[in-house]
């Protein structure tokens, strides 16, 4: 569980749950933080309900954050949180996927129940992220985020000229260890359940020299706290490597964003929650932004998308409210 900046702003919103607010936003990770941020420097009234348990927080460091760099991910939200608590945002803790928070869109007005009580809202936000499933196997997930990673551009750098390890878990895979050759001459491209590789995948994984070893994978090689290999069903045989990247099966926490009934759509990526380019789901005030919608948004993107939805979600805000000056007049 993440330690919260500014207990103040979270003890303040357990007593004023009653009150209308502008935006709730689900989600206190990157896109979720950034767009609290923007909204709060917009005078909005914002609360930002979230579980602590962010997607990288098994990793110790995080990169190619500009400006960030091998800083920890949980440092970054702990500055997030104490940034927009300073522009009076509101902070509750809650976790959607234990169904202690649900919504209803009601006449106009959102009401999303928390363990704290239910929170009136003109808009919601939705930022809870994605779960990695990762394969079934000895030691893969002790190993998450320290020995077996996912993004290339997250770990490739610290690992360049290592022995990289490429567990499939689909065709994709191919192409994932094609793109760590970039970091280093020594990949094992390890086959297991996904099968032989054959024809044009063959001829192109030889021809940059990554080695290939056939067989199911049946866990990992643990020293002490370090990962050192790889177990194959062949022979029993355990390759040394220094990490292992794979592809996970990318699981969104979207069950409250269904719940209200967004329409989503299936892709070779599995099934989505559809948004338009501001982030507007088809819910009317239900918006969504982050890796819950998009399974290519790292910390980077994550934090870019949250203060442009923040934008827009501002914009739509200042329509409601120009519409009603408009009829009071």
């Amino acid at each position: 569980m993440v330690d919260y900046a500014g207990e103040r702003a979270d003890v303040a919103a357990r007593t004023d749950v009653a009150a209308l607010t502008d935006v709730v936003i689900v989600g206190g990770g990157p896109a979720g933080l950034s767009a609290a941020l923007s909204l709060g420097r917009a005078r909005r009234r914002v609360t930002v309900i979230d579980s602590g348990q962010p997607r990288n927080r098994t990793a110790a460091h995080m990169h190619g954050v500009l400006g960030h760099d091998g800083l920890s991910p949980l440092v970054l939200l702990e500055r997030g949180r104490a940034e927009a608590a300073g522009y009076g945002v509101r902070f509750l803790r809650g976790e959607v996927s234990a169904g202690r928070v649900d919504a209803r869109a009601d006449g106009g007005v959102i009401e999303v129940d928390t363990a704290h009580g239910t929170i009136r809202t003109r808009r919601l936000l939705v930022a809870t992220g994605l779960e990695d499933v990762l394969p079934d196997l000895p030691g893969f997930r002790e190993q998450w985020g320290r020995g077996v990673v996912v993004c290339p551009y997250c770990d490739g750098w610290e690992h360049r000229n290592d022995v990289i390890g490429v567990v499939a878990t689909s065709p994709h895979s191919v192409e994932q260890a094609q793109l760590l050759r970039q970091w280093s001459d020594r990949v094992v491209y390890f086959e297991n359940v996904v099968g032989a590789t054959s024809g044009t995948d063959l001829e192109r994984l030889a021809s940059r020299g990554i080695r290939i070893e056939s067989g199911a994978v049946t866990g990992l090689r643990i020293e002490g706290e370090r990962m050192t290999g790889v177990e194959v069903e062949v022979d029993g045989r355990v390759i040394d490597v220094g990490v292992v990247f794979t592809g996970p099966t990318l699981r969104p926490r979207d069950a409250l964003l269904r719940s209200l009934g967004a329409s989503s759509t299936v892709s070779d990526l599995g099934d989505w929650v559809d948004i338009d380019d501001d982030g507007r789901t088809s819910v009317p005030g239900v918006w969504a932004v982050g890796n819950v919608v998009n399974t290519r948004a790292n910390v980077s993107v994550s934090l870019g998308l949250g203060s442009l939805v923040a934008g827009a979600l501002n914009a739509d805000l200042v329509a409601d409210d120009v519409a009603a000056a408009v009829r009071a007049a």
